[in-house]
């Protein structure tokens, strides 16, 4: 008779131990449901970065003339009324810095 019982409770004991560590909500799907989740976390961290960079960009495009007249410059080619514009085909011009006086 107790030979029965230990067998019994020896096979519940493997049947609990395999539902913690293989079962639906064990172990090995905790160790890959947080995996995952480190990385949806270090994806967000980028777009909340990027989404901060472009309010700035929003904020500086709505308050500041300078930012326009660098994005009107650089995205459509446009000239101030008392520059002459050069256009050399093939070459490219690297912007030098701006010396303060």
């Amino acid at each position: 008779m107790f030979k029965w019982i230990s067998l019994v409770l020896v096979a519940l004991l493997a049947l609990l131990q395999y539902h913690l560590w293989m079962g639906d909500g064990g172990l090995l799907e905790l160790q890959r449901v947080e995996a995952r989740a480190d990385l949806l976390a270090a994806d967000n961290q980028e777009l909340d970065e990027r989404n901060d960079r472009l309010a700035a960009e929003v904020v500086d495009l709505k308050n500041g003339l300078d930012a326009i007249e660098e994005r009107a410059r650089n995205d459509l080619g446009m000239v101030r009324q008392d520059e002459q514009f050069i256009w050399v085909p093939g070459a490219t011009v690297q912007a030098t810095p701006e010396i303060p006086q």
